[in-house]
């Protein structure tokens, strides 16, 4: 249960916060002195710490310092009856949450604490996302907020163990097939030798074939020189054949002799070569279907899928959606020295319901040119492009959710979207956009200040 320390003085204000919040159904503890307030958190965890500045044995400031000092998490308000700009500044600048004066209402403080909750629950995982980047070998990148996706990763740790099992992903193009190859290498017992990789679709046949197989001094024109291929390169470790579904039959042929046998010849060459190397394989066509269109062999086929892996496209796993644009909106903002830390409700809920037929790799380039364009705190509707928001789904992210709607948020992100389209549409012309939106040219002025909207 979530837990909040109330510091006050004054009963009468110990009482009723606690009253308050214990309705609210949230563990309450209450202490007069920061002395006390001190002794608890020291021996105990709060979550949210409401504190009188003007204590009778310290001074409200120093008992936040010390709260932030024990727990950087603590989520602390400051609430006073002498409230001055100066006081607020320093507040603020130790870590404070908020400030908040007395006497408030009822419904003011429980929204303010309810909003340090959700902010602390954000920032949690943002801090899990970012340990999820940095945490090589162990999870390698997978972002995994979906049903689908933890069954895959439950997939790669297993596959990873049993090193000589060849792995074949399918899945949409911009999947992350790629990336849960690289998994498989990182969580195995190759995890120290080569990981290497080749696009089947991206190189003509001849260049595929030596590229693979390598080839001997004099085997054409300009072979110079012996030449080894990614599966001598790679030895001990992994070698990921991505399209595989372009490869040329003739090279189907060979990589099913390399699969079964574990040699090969390199071109020009008369003497096999031994090759220890795991095969991953991708594709993001339908085996089956080419099999029967005569482009795929059937044994290789079989051969390839020993422990398939299928990636479902982003727009059937949303949960993965908000998970992974909170990477990489942290990755680039940090790449461009940006002030991006998180995603506001409604924009997230436009990210949502999107399709992303470009799957994972539309999301992440959509983040990276917000983050080259923008700088602010919260990416905002305004922030995503036009394909995302579009009038005719401008009603999907209004949702009445499980706990409170958030209305003047949702007015605001609203707002800030229809000046946007109208300044775009009124080629910046702040006269014609207000005409266009029915409000006075003032007004507008106002709001663009307001939102922080380019008027160019």
């Amino acid at each position: 249960m979530e837990k909040i320390l109330v510091v006050d003085d004054e009963s009468i204000i110990r009482e009723n916060l606690e009253r308050i919040f214990i309705e609210e159904r949230y563990a309450v503890d209450s202490v007069a002195t920061g002395r006390e307030a001190l002794a608890v958190l020291e021996g105990d965890d709060a979550d949210v710490l409401l504190l009188d500045l003007n204590l009778p044995d310290t001074n409200g400031l120093e008992v936040l310092q010390r709260a932030k000092e024990l727990d950087p998490e603590l989520m602390v308000i400051i609430i006073t009856g002498y409230a001055s700009v100066d006081s607020a500044v320093k507040a603020l600048k130790l870590g404070a949450y908020d400030y908040i004066k007395k006497p408030f209402k009822a419904d003011v403080i429980k929204l303010i604490v309810r909003l340090a909750f959700e902010a602390q629950r954000l920032k949690k995982k943002v801090g899990n996302l970012e340990r999820q980047i940095r945490k090589i070998p162990s999870q390698p990148h997978i972002i995994a907020e979906s049903d689908q996706m933890r069954h895959i990763l439950t997939q790669v740790t297993e596959v990873a163990r049993h090193d000589g099992a060849t792995v074949l992903i399918t899945g949409e193009s911009g999947t992350g097939k790629q990336v849960v190859a690289q998994s498989v290498h990182q969580l195995s017992p190759r995890q120290k030798k080569p990981f290497l990789e080749i696009n089947c679709a991206a190189l003509p046949d001849n260049l595929l074939e030596s590229e693979l197989f390598g080839y001997e001094k004099g085997a054409f024109t300009d072979a110079r020189q012996r030449k080894k291929g990614l599966f001598e390169t790679a030895e001990g470790g992994t070698v990921f054949l991505d399209e595989i579904g372009e490869m040329p039959l003739n090279l189907q042929a060979k990589l099913l002799g390399v699969l079964e046998n574990k040699r090969f010849r390199r071109l020009g060459g008369y003497k096999d070569v031994e090759s220890d190397v795991r095969i991953v394989a991708a594709t993001n066509i339908d085996p089956k279907k080419a099999i029967e269109e005569k482009r795929f062999r059937e044994d290789l086929y079989y051969r390839l899928n020993v422990f398939p892996i299928h990636i479902p496209p982003l727009r059937e796993r949303p949960d993965d959606v908000l998970a992974l644009a909170h990477l990489f909106l942290l990755k680039y903002a940090r790449q461009f020295g940006k002030s991006f830390k998180e995603i506001t409700s409604p924009a997230g809920k436009y990210l949502r319901q999107y399709a992303w037929p470009g799957n994972v790799r539309e999301l992440r380039n959509v983040l990276e040119r917000i983050c080259i364009m923008h700088n602010e705190p919260a990416l905002r509707v305004s922030h995503l492009p036009p394909e995302i928001v579009s009038f005719e789904n401008s009603d999907a992210f209004i949702e009445i959710p499980e706990d409170v709607l958030d209305i003047e948020a949702v007015v605001d992100e609203v707002t800030c979207q229809l000046i946007h389209r109208a300044m775009k549409k009124a080629d910046g012309n702040t006269a014609s956009a207000a005409r266009l939106l029915g409000i006075p040219r003032g007004t507008l002025r106002y709001k663009l200040k307001k939102y922080k909207i380019d008027a160019r």
